[in-house]
């Protein structure tokens, strides 16, 4: 079983309708229903601040219910200098290089994205399954 971790977009556009894009990932996540998913607790900053920001607690509440489901993987202090590898050698954003470096350290096989700039980085881990 392939160990997927989920880019806090694609958990989105799995939550949200987002036009362009949830009608692919919902279709892609589909086709792939026998893989372990994995989120980092940044995945759940990053996804929660606009529901809770706007006091919209239904959204909360699917957020918090989807999350619950998934294997979160801990950003240690291995995770840390990881990301920090990633940001000094392909100058990629914090968010960015944590996310990269909590699927890397932790044997994700792949790594869901809508971010071109991540494909290149980390040996190929990284798929933008929306282009």
């Amino acid at each position: 079983m392939k160990k997927v971790y989920l880019d806090s977009c694609f958990v989105i556009y799995l939550i949200e309708y987002v036009p362009s894009f949830s009608p692919i990932a919902r279709e892609f996540l589909a086709k792939n229903i026998n893989c372990h998913l994995c989120i980092s607790p940044l995945v759940r900053l990053e996804v929660l601040v606009h529901p809770m920001r706007n006091h919209n607690h239904a959204l909360e509440k699917d957020y918090v219910d989807f999350l619950a489901r998934l294997e979160v993987l801990p950003i240690t202090d291995e995770v840390f200098d990881r990301a920090l590898q990633l940001r000094v050698f392909y100058r990629l954003k914090t968010p960015d290089a944590l996310h990269l470096g909590a699927a890397i350290f932790h044997g994700c096989s792949e790594f869901w994205t809508n971010d071109d700039r991540l494909l290149n980085v980390g040996g190929g881990l990284a798929i933008n399954i929306f282009s």
